[in-house]
């Protein structure tokens, strides 16, 4: 993996992808949830993209219990979306656990070794508490040269509401506009997933 860069995307039809809201990790019927969400996407390429939830939220609070300093936790909290991948893929067992650089058709990433090898561009993103799942899920989508992310979350976004106004209102993380400029013509958008079916 050393010296191993993401390459930029290339002109292609990319995957559509998924970012699973860490929120909604306390769901009894997420895995129903999920597998009707997906199949009316009717995506042949599809990456479902793990939020933090509360293993992100473990890792904030030991970095404020023990100051480890935000470079120590992104890396940590990182880690904390592998766990959270492989528990989407065993609750989704038709969709396996994807490591970049070598990802199915049909996957859950593996963020870690994907932002590991970002990590050596330079336009990679800032290593704080102000970049979650949101901002690194528009990232992945960019890396793949994917067409649209799709947030799965338990809130409302708001019709008309802008980006800027969903992170000023804590619905995306406050990184997430401006990691938005850095992937022009990517399609974003928002759905409740607790109401999504009800």
């Amino acid at each position: 993996m050393a010296g191993l860069r993401v390459k930029k995307p290339q002109p292609c039809h990319g995957p559509i992808v998924v970012k699973v809201g860490g929120s909604l990790y306390d769901l009894p019927d997420l895995r129903t949830r999920l597998q009707v969400f997906i199949r009316r996407l009717h995506a042949e390429r599809l990456v479902l993209f793990p939020g933090g939830g509360a293993a992100a939220n473990a890792i904030r609070e030991t970095d404020r219990v023990h100051d480890l300093g935000e470079e120590v936790a992104h890396w940590l909290a990182l880690r904390a979306l592998t766990v959270n991948a492989y528990f989407l893929s065993g609750i989704l067992p038709e969709l396996p656990v994807g490591l970049w650089p070598n990802l199915p058709a049909r996957t859950v990433l593996d963020p870690f070794a994907m932002f590991e090898a970002d990590d050596k561009n330079d336009d990679h993103l800032p290593h704080c508490w102000s970049v979650t799942s949101d901002s690194l899920a528009v990232r992945a989508a960019r890396l793949l040269g994917a067409a649209e992310l799709v947030l799965l979350k338990s809130v409302n976004g708001g019709d008309n509401a802008t980006w800027s106004a969903a992170a000023e209102a804590g619905i995306v993380d406050p990184h997430f506009p401006a990691a938005l400029t850095g992937a022009p013509g990517l399609k974003v958008r928002l759905v409740n997933l607790r109401q999504e079916l009800d």
